[in-house]
């Protein structure tokens, strides 16, 4: 197969026999959920994809590739996480992504996986994309969730620190809560709070088409619309990554993971991937350079069919029908 791109595929529009509908957390919040069965395809489902997104998306983000492994025969869910995109906020700022704790999210993730397992056909694949790659690995190391396979897509498992030392980036995000300014946002609306200014999409992805239907959506949805973090984001993300740096934790993960990561990535630190990569019993790493940003999977064609064929050669391998 030399091209995985469908040009009948609309990035742009909701698939007809997409489902979406809201989840009720165990605490009541509503979250809001995608799910894509395999109801046209021929006989049974190739098995079950639980995709999360990262810092600020919105699953019409990844509608294309969702569809990659639909027609590949997966079904697809994906929830936003809680206080973005359509599952509300937990600030006062509609526009500021906010957290008390990433613990929070690491229980949401946990919650949603123990239903949706019993409810989808395995084997059962997480793939998580930056932000929710970090949450997706935090739940394995914790031995809290436990899916057949995991993919990793340049997963923040420590942020990119621009020069300045974490402790003192983490530092000051402490007392920008301390006096009162936890729920404000953290940086001006571009994606990287340590870096000079960089034109936002040259972090992100060098094809302009993909970047532009982030805009789209925010046209046609505004309310998936999220901007800068806030400081105590900043402060409980510096706190979670440092949790996987627990070698015991991570030696002990035995889940088959592939890791999609960018060398150059300017959002997350490139090291702190290849030490976790080592460590991870079971993981492998698809590793591109600079002819990829940080969203590998809206990247340029080249770039995203060698990723996605490394993503289904090693699904083959490790998470083959059941």
């Amino acid at each position: 197969m030399t091209d995985l791109q469908d040009e009948r595929f609309d990035r742009r529009s909701i698939p007809p026999d997409v489902i979406e509908e809201p989840w009720t957390g165990p605490d009541g919040w509503e979250f809001r959920e995608l799910d894509w069965p395999q109801s046209v395809q021929p006989g049974a489902p190739r098995g079950s994809v639980l995709f999360m997104t990262g810092r600020a998306d919105f699953y019409e983000k990844y509608l294309e590739t969702f569809h990659d492994f639909h027609v590949q025969g997966w079904n697809i869910t994906s929830v936003d996480w809680r206080g973005q995109g359509g599952s509300g906020r937990c600030g006062p700022h509609p526009h500021v992504g906010h957290i008390d704790d990433f613990a929070t999210w690491v229980a949401d993730l946990v919650a949603f996986f123990d239903q949706w397992r019993v409810s989808h056909a395995g084997p059962h694949v997480l793939i998580g994309h930056s932000m929710g790659g970090h949450l997706v690995l935090r739940a394995m190391t914790e031995q809290r969730i436990h899916p057949d396979a995991a993919i990793l897509s340049a997963p923040m498992l420590a942020p990119a620190g621009g020069g300045m030392p974490e402790w003192t980036a983490q530092g000051i995000a402490k007392f920008m809560c301390a006096i009162g300014r936890g729920e404000r946002r953290a940086w001006k609306p571009i994606e990287n709070p340590l870096e000079p200014y960089v034109p936002r999409q040259a972090l992100l992805t060098h094809d302009a088409e993909r970047y532009s239907d982030e805009f789209f959506w925010f046209r046609e949805r505004p309310f998936v619309r999220l901007g800068p973090g806030s400081w105590r984001w900043v402060e409980r993300a510096y706190a979670s990554t440092r949790l996987l740096r627990d070698r015991q934790k991570l030696t002990r993960m035995d889940v088959p993971v592939l890791v999609l990561a960018t060398a150059t990535d300017e959002l997350v630190d490139h090291a702190t991937i290849e030490r976790a990569v080592r460590l991870l019993p079971k993981a492998e790493m698809k590793l591109f350079g600079p002819e990829s940003a940080h969203e590998i999977f809206r990247e340029v064609d080249a770039v995203r069919n060698a990723a996605l064929r490394s993503c289904f050669a090693f699904l083959a391998r490790v998470a083959p029908r059941r």
